[in-house]
């Protein structure tokens, strides 16, 4: 079953609200964009690269000089796929970029973005148990470069 809304759901916008990372630090989520020969390209963000200001507009780091970060460069759109409490979840972005920081501790491309739409997906047959989970290998210094990066978003 399909729900279509122009904003975050509750549960999603509680996952990508900044808040509590230390308890989000396994979860991560899918980036699609499209390459300029016309393929699917698919990246991995997690809760440290992305922060929901409000359930319409978000802020995202990327890296610079990737492949994800050219795309949405140049065309100004990706789809986020998200899994919280048994639903996938779609979210079509559009996205401009922000001014550099020349102070960051960690340089990203950072990006504001404005939700345009987000479909929530379940099944009536089955329940989505989780989508992609991740380990940190060393999560203090992770979770310290999170919460900085949540900073750099914010200004």
């Amino acid at each position: 079953m399909l729900v279509e809304e122009i904003q975050l759901s509750k549960e999603l916008f509680g996952l990508l609200d900044g808040s509590r990372l230390e308890s989000k630090q396994g979860e991560a989520m899918m980036l699609l964009t499209v390459t300029d020969d016309h393929w699917p390209h698919v990246a991995m963000i997690s809760a440290g690269e992305i922060v929901a200001l409000n359930r319409r507009q978000l802020r995202l780091a990327l890296w610079s000089g990737t492949t994800t970060t050219g795309n949405v460069i140049r065309t100004g759109k990706a789809t986020l796929a998200a899994f919280a409490d048994g639903r996938a979840y779609y979210v079509r972005l559009l996205l401009e970029q922000l001014p550099e920081l020349p102070d960051a501790e960690y340089p990203r491309a950072r990006f504001t973005a404005t939700v345009a739409s987000s479909r929530a997906d379940t099944a009536k047959y089955a329940d989505i148990l989780t989508g992609v989970t991740i380990r940190l290998k060393n999560p203090a210094e992770v979770l310290k470069r999170w919460e900085k990066t949540h900073e750099e978003l914010m200004r």
